[in-house]
C-alpha cells in the first residue's frame, strides 16, 4: 500500500497594516515577528525530507515557503490554486468600513460566510473546489513522497473540511493559526488527517515513525 504525506502550512504572521482588512489577494508581506516565526518553523521541519514545497503566489506565503526551503535543494513552487479567497471589490477595505457601508452584505457574510460571493470576487464554494482540486493534483504528483503546501487560512479550512467530509458551514470550526501545520497521509486513495493546527514544536513528534 502506497503512502503519500502532505504538510499543510499556514503562512506566518503578516504585516500589522493588514490587520482588520480584507486581504485575500493583496500582496501583504510578513511582519518582523512573522519572519522569525517562519525561521523557527523551518528549523523544526529541518529533519523531515520534502520532495517539494508549493506556495500561494502571495508574498506572505512565499516568504514562509522560502524559509522552509532554506538549506534544502528546493525552491518554492507557486500555484495559483493555493491563493487565498478573492474578496473582489472588498480587497483592502476594513471590516469596520464594510459593516458601515455594506451593512446587508456584511451581516450575511458574518452569519453565513460560506453562502456569499464577494462582488467581482469568489464564493467559498469556488475556493473549496480549486483548493481541493489543487491538493489532489499535488497528491497524485507525489505518490510515496512527502511534500509541503504553504497557503492561507481559508484555503486550509477548505482543504481540511473536504478531506474530513464536513459540511461547508463547519469549515470555520477548524482553527488554522499562523505558522501552524496540519498533516495528511494518503494510503493509496484514502486520506487520514493526522494533525490539525499543530504548533511547530509538535510536528516532528507527530511525524515520528
Amino acid at each position: 500500500m502506497r503512502q503519500t504525506r502532505a504538510l499543510l502550512i499556514r503562512h506566518a504572521a503578516p504585516e500589522d497594516a493588514a490587520r482588520g482588512r480584507c486581504y485575500g489577494r493583496l500582496d501583504v508581506r510578513l511582519s518582523p515577528e512573522g519572519l522569525e516565526q517562519a525561521g523557527a518553523l523551518a528549523e523544526r521541519l529541518r529533519a523531515i525530507a520534502l520532495a517539494a514545497v508549493y506556495t500561494s503566489p502571495s508574498g506572505r506565503a512565499e516568504q514562509t515557503a522560502a524559509a522552509v526551503c532554506a538549506g534544502r535543494d528546493l525552491a518554492p513552487v507557486p500555484r495559483d490554486g493555493l491563493a487565498e479567497l478573492d474578496f473582489g471589490d472588498f480587497e483592502g477595505r476594513t471590516y469596520a468600513e464594510l459593516e458601515a457601508e455594506e451593512a446587508d452584505f456584511f451581516r450575511r457574510w458574518m452569519t453565513s460566510p460560506t453562502e456569499v460571493r464577494f462582488p467581482r470576487g469568489e464564493s467559498y464554494a469556488q475556493l473549496r473546489d480549486r483548493a481541493a482540486s489543487t491538493l489532489d493534483e499535488l497528491r497524485v504528483a507525489h505518490r510515496d513522497e512527502t511534500f509541503a503546501v504553504v497557503t492561507h487560512g481559508g484555503v486550509l479550512r477548505a482543504m481540511l473540511a473536504t478531506l474530513l467530509h464536513l459540511p461547508a458551514d463547519r469549515a470555520f470550526a477548524l482553527d488554522v493559526g499562523y505558522q501552524r501545520v496540519s498533516v495528511v497521509d494518503w494510503f493509496d486513495e484514502t486520506p487520514v488527517v493526522r494533525l490539525v493546527n499543530g504548533a511547530a514544536a509538535d510536528v516532528p513528534a507527530q511525524l515520528a515513525g
